[in-house]
C-alpha cells in the first residue's frame, strides 16, 4: 500500500539563483495553483500570488517570467530525521 505524503514542499528557483520554499497540503492543491495561476502567465512580468501554506494568510508575490525551475518533493512525517533523542 502506497504511503500518503503529509505535505508537498515546492522549491521555486528564480533567475539569479534565489530559492524559496512553499508548502502545499496536497499535490492536487499545487497542481491547481500551477495550472490555474502560474502557467497562464508563465512569461509575464506582472506579479502573481504564491500561497505560503505554512503561514496562514501570508502570500509571496513573484514575477512568473523570473522562475527558472520548480521542484516538488513529497514530505512524510515519518521520514523526517528527529535527531538523537
Amino acid at each position: 500500500m502506497a504511503r500518503t505524503a503529509d505535505y508537498f514542499a515546492v522549491y521555486i528557483v528564480f533567475d539569479g539563483g534565489i530559492k524559496e520554499e512553499v508548502r502545499f497540503r496536497t499535490l492536487a492543491e499545487f497542481q491547481k495553483w500551477y495550472s490555474g495561476v502560474l502557467i497562464p502567465k508563465h512569461d509575464s512580468k506582472e506579479f502573481i500570488n504564491v500561497p505560503i501554506k505554512n503561514v496562514q494568510d501570508e502570500y509571496m508575490v513573484v514575477r512568473p517570467a523570473n522562475i527558472i525551475a520548480i521542484r516538488v518533493e513529497p514530505i512524510y512525517n515519518s521520514s523526517i530525521d528527529m535527531g538523537d533523542e
